[in-house]
């Protein structure tokens, strides 16, 4: 394991402009044990994995950490309740497991409890059936201990439901049952997964795109990268190579000119926010739908609506929301709500791919949600499908399959190794109080700090001691402070506006302005850091003002084409072919 003696595991875990500056070195010279390309929760937790158990480790993704799936998801860790109809009775299981333990050891501070309310409306059959479902969910987690801290379910009549959920019409049920589960922001948890495994010495690079794979006669000895923010070139050797690129993985197989490894399908899942105000409830809510199922999240101040399940064949780095798919999701709503939503009530709209292990044949809502590990080529290893919350047991099984190549490493040791801002999140939060006193900012302000970045907290507050500005709240968004836009650059590998308005905060689908009252104060913030002069911090702007503009005609468009012509009329920021 890499570990400069000069640097603390504090210090390490700090993804700023100088570590990415070392790590690209890093690239061009080491011989790395595992080299994982793609940056979201798969690969973060697979460089994770591998650098906890003291292998040499350069994870490369060729945007933003957590840029693809990992930042459009529903922002649930849950068992997959509806899984259990499919009696994939090991999947829940395992999946629920993996809860418990993000639950109470690996990541409190960034995944918490949510309950949901369960509405029925046959008053014979679904009580007892859903009602038995719901039980196995609770009995399978009680038998592998990992319900602690979340209540059992609980069944209700249609006046206890409206009493917690007051905006569903009194005709849309005839009871309800109460269940729980948990949620992330998964960006963050994204991001905290590689600053964790950075701690661990490995090298964290974003904006590299790796543009092929090096082979030596019939095996892969490492991969050629292009550097995102300067085009230049340069070869990165492995001793093993591990792709868990999602949507991406059939470029893999392009690259070595076969069909071999894993066929992946992308499912589209689409997304709203709405405020917390349009919706009168205390509880999420999970709806069936013909073909698949319809959550309404607590976010905070907000709620997320989703999600639709369809195929997807065109751009995968901006998958498109178009009008029918919103049409849709606040249709399915509207049936069960006493204050019917509007489209104007709308602040944020995302939409993302799920990666599916699939036939050419398959319906994207029946296919697996399984995943698999496979070694196409001698020194290569893919990586699919699964979900979120079994990131841990996805890395695991890939990073056994690559270590065979490889001698005296130990067994996986994630399941006992807190992510960074875990340890000591519980006293910290015990103590918000005091803490705020101390530091001269409000109690709300410590709260929302601690279940962004738990005991890390504390260096935000250091940098508000040290400037009081950067106390202040952000234009526009008032639930964040100046200091996490500097932060998100400083020790979270942003790298560009986007990066912080969209994945290290979530102003961008959070605010109705979508983020565009915030980008003039967010770059002159960034700016010093960055090194940004007058030009590049106008680009910046330039570019986020043009990816809303471009979202925003999408999601005016009647189908999915059109909606992706409508989304690339706005270039990538990282793209080297880009002028504004």
């Amino acid at each position: 394991m890499y570990r400069d003696p000069k640097v603390s595991r504090f210090t390490a875990s700090q993804l700023g402009p100088a570590r990415r500056a070392r790590d690209v070195h890093r690239l061009r010279c080491e011989t790395f044990d595992v080299v994982v390309v793609g940056g979201g929760v798969t690969g973060a937790g697979t460089a994770l994995d591998a650098a906890s158990r003291g292998l040499s480790v350069a994870l490369i993704e060729g945007s933003d950490l957590a840029a693809g799936t990992s930042s459009r998801s529903s922002k649930l860790i849950h068992g997959g309740l509806r899984y259990l109809e499919q009696w994939d009775f090991g999947l829940v299981r395992e999946a629920l497991h993996e809860r418990g333990l993000l639950l109470t050891s690996l990541a409190p501070h960034l995944v918490r409890p949510t309950q949901f309310l369960l509405p029925l409306t046959h008053r014979w059959w679904q009580r007892p059936y859903y009602g038995a479902g719901v039980a196995l969910y609770d009995a399978l987690g009680s038998i592998f201990g990992t319900n602690r801290g979340l209540p059992r379910h609980r069944h209700l009549s249609r006046r206890q439901a409206r009493r917690l959920f007051p905006g569903l019409r009194r005709d849309a049920l005839i009871g309800a049952i109460r269940y729980f589960d948990a949620q992330v922001d998964d960006a963050r948890f994204v991001v905290t997964l590689a600053r964790t495994a950075a701690s661990y010495g490995a090298a964290i690079v974003p904006s590299a795109r790796v543009i092929d794979v090096v082979r030596d006669a019939r095996e892969v000895v490492g991969v050629r990268v292009r550097d995102a923010e300067t085009g230049e070139e340069f070869s990165v050797s492995a001793r093993t190579v591990i792709a868990a690129t999602g949507v991406w993985s059939d470029d893999i197989s392009e690259m070595l000119g076969s069909t071999r490894g894993l066929r992946v399908r992308a499912s589209k899942g689409v997304h709203l926010v709405v405020p917390r105000s349009t919706i009168n409830g205390d509880s999420g809510l999970i709806l069936r739908t013909a073909t698949s199922v319809l959550f309404v999240i607590d976010w905070g101040g907000h709620w997320i609506i989703g999600t639709t399940d369809t195929d997807w064949d065109l751009d995968r780095a901006h998958p498109a929301a178009s009008s029918v798919d919103i049409n849709y999701i606040l249709g399915q709503l509207n049936t069960v709500l006493e204050r019917p939503l509007k489209p104007e009530d709308i602040e944020g709209v995302y939409a993302g791919l799920r990666p599916l292990l699939s036939g050419e044949s398959d319906v994207t809502s029946k296919l697996s949600r399984e995943h698999a590990a496979v070694e196409p080529m001698l020194g290569l290893m893919l990586v699919a499908g699964g979900k979120f919350t079994t990131y841990r047991v996805m890395a695991a099984d890939v990073v056994d399959l690559a270590v065979r190549r490889l001698r005296d490493v130990r067994p996986s040791r994630t399941r006992d190794v807190p992510l960074l801002g875990a340890d000591g999140f519980r006293l910290a939060w015990n103590q918000r109080a005091d803490t705020a006193v101390r530091h001269g900012v409000s109690v709300g302000v410590v709260e929302h700090l601690l279940e962004r970045y738990g005991s890390l907290s504390v260096e935000l507050l250091r940098m508000i001691d040290a400037d009081p500005e950067l106390g202040q709240p952000v234009a526009g968004a008032p639930e964040y402070v100046a200091a996490e836009i500097v932060y998100a650059v400083t020790s979270e590998g942003a790298l560009h506006l986007d990066d912080v308005l969209t994945r290290r905060t979530r102003i961008s689908m959070e605010t109705a302005h979508r983020g565009l009252d915030s980008a003039e104060h967010a770059a002159s913030l960034l700016a010093p850091v960055l090194g940004w002069n007058k030009a590049a911090r106008r680009a910046e702007i330039a570019h986020y003002q043009a990816r809303v503009a471009a979202e925003r005609e999408s999601q005016r468009m009647p189908d999915d084409r059109t909606a992706d012509a409508a989304r690339l009329g706005a270039a990538d920021v990282r793209s080297p072919l880009t002028a504004v």
